[in-house]
């Protein structure tokens, strides 16, 4: 890459960025500062740096931490207009390295169930039936550990997906997308039919989340608790609330821009910029021994001889806090 592709590239990102950002104020400012930069030299014909340089100017101008221009190692396949086809052969062979995003299913002491998820939840047309493999496995459960400390994205339609498990048949909305271009929004309900077996409405879920939490891993933990369907334990998320579309600006960079908003129903807004607050507020690394033992405080309620597995479990705990650390493997699907 030379000086003249560097300030192409950058020029490129202006026009997409005035062409699709949903919001046309944001996007003018974005462009003087992008325009700016392109005077004074500042973006050197380096691609990784390049990508870097462009990225803080966007974010610090917008505050949208799905503005970005994302470097790839690999070349990245060239698109045919209206085609998802390139896209999803990324995701398929990126959830093929990942497990599909499963990273662990576990049944805990007392019958407790944990699932972790990361990176991301992938569209459902590729991990779709990995989450229902995870669901079924968990659904006879007592309690619900669900660890989206380290889930950084997500399809949408994945997000309702994973969250209908946690209903019952009789559809929940949860939150949808706003397009301004478009002058359309899109609601996302629960689906009245999943595959496999159901967690269901009842039982507790406790989910767990980090500051590396981020867009799909967030709405999940924002419309749980918008509901008041899960407890969600751990640290203040990321904040990126707004849908974004990739588009190809050079063989080894990506232009993203938010197209769309997402609005809950219950809140009338999104977790953008400010994250999700969790009800429990703890460091991430703790997070999960907290989890656990509200779980275990709930199924000690329960009748029966689990109850009794429980409050051994828990006195268990009490004195030694590190038989359930977080240095226990949570690498491979159990």
């Amino acid at each position: 890459m030379d000086t003249h592709e560097a300030d192409s590239v950058v020029e490129e990102v202006i026009t997409l960025i005035e062409t699709h950002y949903l919001y046309p104020d944001v996007a003018a400012a974005v462009s003087q500062a992008l325009t700016a930069g392109l005077a004074e030299g500042r973006y050197l014909p380096d691609q990784m740096g390049l990508a870097e340089a462009v990225t803080a100017d966007l974010q610090s101008v917008s505050g949208d931490k799905h503005l970005r221009l994302i470097y790839h190692g690999d070349p990245i396949p060239e698109r045919e207009p209206g085609s998802d086809a390139a896209e999803y052969a990324e995701f398929r062979q990126w959830a093929e390295r990942t497990c599909h995003g499963i990273t662990s299913v576990e049944r805990l002491g007392a019958n407790v169930g944990y699932l972790n998820v990361q990176p991301v939840l992938f569209p459902t047309a590729i991990s779709g039936d990995a989450i229902t493999a995870a669901m079924s496995l968990l659904a006879s459960t007592e309690a619900l550990i669900m660890d989206l400390r380290q889930c950084i994205g997500g399809d949408p339609a994945t997000t309702a997906w994973l969250c209908s498990y946690l209903f019952s048949e009789e559809p929940v909305e949860l939150t949808g997308l706003h397009q301004p271009k478009l002058n359309r929004t899109t609601q996302a309900w629960t689906l009245p039919y999943v595959p496999g077996r159901r967690f269901g409405p009842l039982k507790p879920v406790y989910v767990l989340t980090s500051s590396a939490t981020f867009s799909g891993g967030e709405q999940v933990s924002y419309d749980l608790q918008q509901l008041a369907r899960a407890t969600i334990i751990g640290e203040r998320t990321k904040g990126g609330a707004n849908a974004r579309e990739g588009f190809r600006v050079h063989a080894h960079l990506e232009a993203t821009i938010p197209v769309a908003r997402g609005v809950n129903p219950i809140s009338g807004t999104n977790w953008e910029g400010t994250g999700v607050t969790p009800d429990i507020e703890v460091p991430a690394e703790h997070a999960r021994h907290r989890a656990y033992q509200l779980a275990l405080a709930h199924v000690a309620t329960l009748p029966g001889s689990i109850a009794a597995e429980a409050r051994q479990a828990l006195a268990t705990q009490a004195l030694n806090p590190e038989t359930f650390s977080e240095n226990q493997s949570t690498d491979d699907v159990r």
